[in-house]
């Protein structure tokens, strides 16, 4: 298990960091070399700080608890809110407000304009409005579903926060800190691990790296809710098996059928080997008798003979 682990995060590129020339002192521990001014991070760090994460959020989705996933940089939004919707917890994936913990209640009353909104669109009440108020009213209701959709379905204090690249998301993780909220984050060589309280240190711009360290992390989140670890979908659409239709297709390909129907063209050739096999099977028996042999043996040319001189024949009659 470890060892795939190790081999799906290197080939995902986890272990790159940034230039040299941006890195954080503070992640001298997480470094493993330098190459063409690229620093190169100690895959066993990340395998540990993942396993890390992945048991502490596995206990506190055992305990019932949210889970608050934010990360807003391009690279990783659609994938928190894939990851977070597949585990059933809430998410920030496009602008962090300011006050989305340390000022939740206005946060939650926010969340009943847009579904008061969002009821006046579904009706037919918005066509009472002037055009340019149910303009205006559209406009509002897509900037708070942009903004605040994710978070809908948290109706109390999560117990901890995921982010992806903690200087961008510094919002996120200065309200958590400020609340006692537990903090997980994946973090690149210009980072601060201090400022989170499960660092896992790794690519934090590569989509493949976000995509599967978060994979792992809600994988942890369900396996705790359901107490079932879940199978990764990409395992059936792995290389070998995707080679496996075509391995079976190659025998039922329709130019193999002719091939099968020339043999069956040549009949008397097919008939001859029976009756040397047959020949072969009597002579087998009479192999005791050394005599029968010698006549067998003789007897063998003998009737080669003729098939040679009908050959000779018939490119003469050909001729």
């Amino acid at each position: 298990m470890a060892e795939n682990l190790v081999k799906d995060l290197i080939t995902a590129g986890v272990h790159f960091g940034h230039r040299t020339s941006r890195w954080n002192p503070k992640m001298a521990p997480y470094i493993y070399a330098k190459k063409n001014q690229i620093h190169v991070m100690d895959i066993r760090e990340t395998v540990r700080g993942l396993l890390r994460a992945k048991k502490y959020l596995k206990r506190v989705a055992e305990g019932g608890s949210l889970i608050l996933f934010a990360g807003t940089k391009r690279q990783a939004s659609g994938i928190i809110e894939r990851e977070a919707a597949r585990c059933g917890m809430p998410f920030v994936s496009e602008r962090w407000l300011g006050g989305t913990l340390t000022n939740f209640r206005t946060i939650r009353n926010r969340l009943g304009r847009l579904e008061e909104l969002e009821a006046l669109r579904a009706s037919d009440d918005i066509n009472q409005y002037s055009k340019k108020m149910q303009s205006s009213l559209n406009r509002e209701f897509r900037k708070m579903y942009r903004n605040l959709n994710g978070i809908r379905t948290m109706n109390r204090m999560p117990e901890c926060v995921v982010v992806v690249d903690p200087n961008k998301e510094k919002n996120a993780i200065r309200e958590a800190k400020a609340l006692g909220i537990a903090t997980i984050a994946l973090i690149d060589t210009d980072c601060d691990p201090d400022t989170v309280d499960l660092p896992i240190p790794g690519n934090d711009d590569g989509l493949r790296s976000i995509e599967i360290i978060f994979r792992h992390l809600a994988d942890a989140v369900i396996e705790g809710k359901t107490g079932v670890a879940p199978v990764h979908e990409e395992t059936p659409a792995s290389p070998v098996a995707a080679a496996a239709p075509a391995v079976e297709e190659a025998p039922a390909a329709p130019a193999e059928e002719p091939a099968a129907e020339e043999p069956a063209a040549e009949e008397p050739a097919a008939e001859e080997a029976p009756a040397e096999e047959a020949v072969a099977e009597e002579a087998a028996p009479a192999e005791k008798a050394a005599p029968v042999d010698e006549a067998t043996a003789e007897a063998t040319p003998a009737e080669e003979a003729p098939a040679p001189e009908a050959a000779d024949d018939t490119p003469a009659e050909e001729g």
